[in-house]
């Protein structure tokens, strides 16, 4: 169905600070215009959620138009990067789209652009740099930072826009984001839409008392100020213009901490009854729109107001009217499922050596340790990508708590090897907004246990963008993992399970130097987050050939290490050693050969050759570090014995570190973990 036309006052969605004083009447109606439309607009998506049209719930903008509107007319948006939050719907018309297309969106029907897959405002438009929130506030800000880099890397003068609450201004990531934009020098615009409420949480109960937000700024070294938008919309449209302007010159992050309004409550469904008496019609008395339409009349332009206003009002009605009548989305299973994944990326045209400066596919360097052969592949990947990058803690001089960076910094630069401070949720985050943008970040983590502190901008924000979006997010997130080494409960997890239970996330988990070289680069040409696993104890655990392999991609598929016939054994990482010498030990002395396979990518699962063997030997044995209970080769053995139940001759074995935090002395670290003498004793009660 035909969109209808916009009224002409829509056309333009631009405003330079210049007009303001060129051409003043002209400008002032169209912001006028766009906060009538939001206004509007917001009121009858409330209606039609009253009414039963619009499912779950909404969250109006009512009394936030004189803030996010006249933002979003100054931004160069054909730059520019922004995330607006709840309040922000005047700012997404403005942004980019068709009313019919935002409407559909809250009527989740089948023209919405999220396909249906995301609710009311948690949407955006990525290829126009409007990232889409999420409802954990505070996680988009360092997304923003990150578009916003990407742009200033790419040559391009953009400024970013990363909208928060005054209740979210207390969260983690709003600090960490605030820090690295201000160490990197990010131009990014934080705007705290302070309505005096998070919720039903007044300010009082958020922060100390007389504390102003702005102030927090000095803490960061940027410039941070306060901003009534509730007073004078054209005097809010200088402010802000002068804003985006030294951001823009200086590259220099700004706090803006705005006194804004809530008229309808945080949802639909607020009651708003913990407002004290009067404070209500204080709010309403204060609405900078009617305020403003007053200031226009009182100038001689009544007509025009009217005029724009009828039109827009028969406007917003033509549109609902269309989205009324889109058909509701299909339940289209299989498509849900295919978008989880970006779809597989064309191999990059590689030179095809170990070493970019030598193109010779026959190249071979003997006596590589795992830690180096991943080396060598940062280093190919620095050299003939320019959109890769690589971040971490204490990566770049230092070269890396294993020493996998080590002498990057030297040969690339610190643009390039960057060095980030102990924020992992904000850096992943902005790792995120620079992949979404074009670049294709490397991300190592010191410990895999400190990407628990990422786990909202990994499992939420990265893994699920593609298929709320279909934005790809080409991010490779490097994990130094599992025990042996006497680091404790904190320096010695194995999370492949607890990732891997959220949607979206590929994982490769080599356990060779060559799979670890070929693994790097297949991660970080998919376009996809993808989690490498690395144990830290085959870092350094003896040193292999290494060579240019142009099958690198079938590190996306088991490699088969044993041949057998009495069982099919499954294992992956570090495991893969001490399972070879547990199978070499029942060929020599029971008789008994193994089929062994190492998983190598544990998502997606390929199992196609793992399931033929399992057809010949009818017996199944699983081995992982990770701990027993809600373990990955719970998962293994599931799949594994849906379709061969009835043809199995021997209950599935499942070998797996105990259920405790991992214990620090080594003889109970021993104890905790599989070993090769614990996995023969295993294996031999089972055949019993």
């Amino acid at each position: 169905m035909a969109f209808p036309k916009p009224p002409a006052i829509l056309a333009a969605r631009d405003l330079l600070a210049a007009a303001l004083e060129r051409e003043p009447v002209s400008a002032l109606l169209r912001i006028h215009a766009w906060m009538y439309l939001a206004r509007q607009a917001d009121n009858r998506i409330l209606d039609l959620f009253r009414q039963g049209l619009i499912k779950g719930t909404v969250c109006g903008g009512q009394g936030n138009e004189g803030l996010v509107v006249p933002l979003a007319l100054l931004a160069d948006k054909a730059v520019d990067v922004v995330s607006f939050s709840h309040r922000g719907f005047g700012g997404h018309l403005v942004w980019s789209g068709h009313l019919c297309d935002h409407l559909n969106q809250y009527f989740a029907n089948a023209a919405s652009p999220t396909r249906a897959r995301e609710g009311n405002i948690h949407h955006g438009d990525p290829a126009a740099r409007s990232l889409p929130m999420i409802s954990h506030l505070g996680a988009m800000l360092p997304l923003v930072a990150g578009a916003t880099d990407s742009q200033r890397r790419l040559g391009r003068a953009a400024v970013g826009f990363a909208f928060l609450g005054d209740g979210s201004s207390s969260t983690g990531d709003i600090h960490e984001t605030l820090n690295l934009a201000s160490l990197l020098s990010l131009p990014v615009v934080f705007v705290i839409e302070n309505n005096g409420y998070a919720y039903s949480t007044p300010v009082s109960e958020q922060f100390a008392p007389g504390t102003g937000l702005w102030r927090r700024a000095a803490g960061y070294g940027m410039e941070g100020f306060v901003l009534d938008a509730t007073a004078d919309v054209a005097a809010t449209t200088r402010t802000l213009a002068a804003a985006i302007a030294t951001a823009r010159a200086t590259s220099r992050p700004v706090l803006i901490e705005a006194r804004t309004l809530r008229l309808r409550g945080h949802a639909a469904y607020d009651t708003c009854d913990y407002l004290q008496p009067g404070e209500s019609e204080a709010f309403f008395a204060a609405d900078p729109l009617p305020k403003f339409r007053a200031r226009l009349v009182a100038d001689g332009h009544a007509a025009a107001l009217g005029k724009n206003e009828a039109e827009l009002n028969a406007f917003l009605e033509a549109c609902v009217q269309v989205s009324l009548a889109t058909p509701r989305p299909a339940a289209d299973t299989a498509a849900m499922q295919a978008d989880v994944f970006a779809p597989p990326a064309p191999p990059i045209a590689w030179i095809p050596s170990l070493d970019s400066k030598i193109q010779n596919p026959d190249s071979k360097i003997q006596n590589l340790t795992s830690a180096q052969a991943l080396n060598r592949a940062h280093r190919k990947i620095l050299t003939e990508r320019p959109e890769s990058l690589v971040l971490g803690q204490d990566i770049a001089t230092y070269g890396g708590a294993f020493k996998v960076t080590d002498g990057l910094l030297a040969d690339f630069g610190r643009p390039r090897v960057v060095n980030v401070p102990l924020a992992e949720s904000a850096c992943t985050g902005w790792a995120t907004g620079l992949a979404l943008n074009g670049h294709r970040p490397i991300e190592e983590f010191q410990f895999a246990d400190f990407s628990t502190e990422a786990f909202t901008q990994i499992t939420l924000n990265a893994a699920t963008m593609h298929f709320r979006s279909g934005a790809k997010i080409p991010l490779v997130l490097r994990l130094p993992c599992g025990g042996g080494l006497t680091f404790g409960s904190f320096h010695s997890q194995e999370l492949e399970s607890v990732f891997l239970a959220m949607p979206g996330l590929k994982a490769l988990y080599p356990s060779t130097p060559q799979d670890a070289f070929n693994a790097l680069l297949a991660a970080y040409e998919d376009d996809n987050p993808v989690l490498l696993l690395e144990h830290k104890g085959l870092y350094r655990r003896g040193k292999h050939p290494v060579s240019w392999d142009p099958n690198y991609r079938d590190v996306w598929t088991p490699r088969h290490i044993r041949a057998g016939d009495y069982a099919t054994f499954v294992t992956y990482g570090e495991m893969t050693l001490p399972a070879a010498e547990a199978c070499d030990w029942f060929a020599g002395e029971y008789e008994r050969t193994f089929d062994l396979f190492d998983l190598r990518a544990l998502a997606p699962l390929q199992l196609d050759a793992i399931r033929a063997s399992l057809d010949r030997t009818h017996r199944l044995v699983v081995l992982h570090e990770g701990r027993r209970t809600h373990g990955f080769g719970a998962e293994l053995v599931a799949r594994l014995t849906e379709e061969h139940f009835f043809s199995l001759e021997a209950p599935p074995l499942r070998i797996a570190s105990l259920d405790l935090p991992v214990p620090f002395a080594p003889e109970l670290e021993n104890a905790f973990r599989p070993a090769a003498e614990k996995i023969i004793a295993q294996i031999a009660t089972w055949i019993g």
